[in-house]
């Protein structure tokens, strides 16, 4: 007896016209698609076209100097991306059970600069328990780290969340205290004192998730609240390379108060104006429950929500309490 039609799907489809498929979206281009994949651009343009006509549906709209990805391709490009992140996983499943020592491997979607004490003893004394389990860390915007972790392509993430995601799970990591600042060469750099009116109308650098809505949203209220100047003269998401925009004097701009601290220190910052109730924000650590975690990244995950149960949230708050 044959197979009915959707029941034969599974069997006719070349799987690899899924990852040649989630590459070009994620390429935002077939041509750039090529390249990541090693491949001619023909053959990736072919591939693509085989996989519309098997899936009876136009994925992606190409017209000259115009990429966008149809309703119908965004539902598979979801569904690719989470077989991607399963199968990904294969490999530390395959190994548990070959050693009665803890291994496997750990993959960290994190924003930049994230600078916790209290995270890197934990990695520290983690590493020392568990010597065969491995680690990598690769820094993404925020939103993106959230959606590595929804697409099951990393095992945890960490990073902030203008909004708690439904389909995740969230804890606190660390809250920080934001501070505004200006660089050396800035003319309130040497002022034996600066007032809240010394700042009114200066050019200033932003982070990109200072925008409405954005998790940094506090900063830009503080700063329009001070009347610096209405347009950003820079803008980045990196903060290191906010921290240069500030010491190059492009303008001042907002840093963790306790990420600052040795720049302060050895004289290539100062802090302004206002000191007290600073924007508090929080850096989460996010895992996704459909998961379906390798021991190693279980017994991580376990320990380290048992870690921050016996810590209070204040210990893990740095800056200064705003009250």
């Amino acid at each position: 007896m044959s197979l009915p039609l959707r029941n034969r799907f599974p069997w006719n489809l070349d799987w690899n016209l899924l990852r040649t498929f989630m590459v070009v979206v994620e390429q935002r281009g077939i041509s750039k698609a090529a390249t990541h994949l090693g491949l001619k651009q023909p053959t990736v343009s072919a591939a693509l076209k085989r996989l519309e006509v098997t899936v009876g549906k136009t994925l992606i709209i190409r017209k000259p100097n115009e990429f966008s990805i149809t309703r119908a391709g965004q539902i598979l490009y979801t569904q690719c991306a989470t077989i991607f992140g399963t199968v990904s996983q294969i490999p530390a499943i395959l190994d548990e059970g070959n050693a009665d020592d803890l291994h496997g491997h750990l993959t960290i979607a994190i924003t930049s600069s994230v600078i916790s004490e209290h995270f890197d003893d934990f990695l520290n004394r983690f590493s020392i328990a568990h010597p065969k389990v491995t680690y990598s860390f690769t820094v993404y915007e925020s939103d993106e780290v959230e959606k590595m972790v929804t697409l099951n392509r990393s095992s945890f993430g960490i990073c902030l969340l203008s909004r708690i995601p439904k389909s995740l799970d969230t804890m606190v990591l660390y809250n920080e205290y934001f501070g505004l600042f200006c660089g050396a060469r800035h003319r309130l750099f040497n002022a034996e004192s600066i007032a809240i009116e010394d700042l009114e109308g200066e050019p200033f650098v932003a982070f990109q998730t200072e925008a409405e809505g954005g998790p940094l949203e506090s900063i830009s209220t503080l700063r329009s609240s001070l009347n610096l100047s209405r347009n950003w003269r820079g803008v980045s998401s990196s903060l290191n390379e906010i921290r240069r925009l500030i010491m190059a004097d492009i303008g001042i701009g907002a840093l963790p108060l306790h990420v600052a601290r040795r720049d302060v220190e050895a004289g290539h910052i100062r802090q302004l104006p206002p000191y007290s109730n600073l924007p508090k924000v929080s850096i989460y650590l996010i895992s996704n429950p459909a998961r379906r975690y390798s021991e190693a990244e279980a017994t991580f995950l376990s320990a380290i929500e048992a870690e921050l149960s016996t810590i209070g949230i204040a210990e893990r708050t740095y800056g200064p309490d705003p009250s």
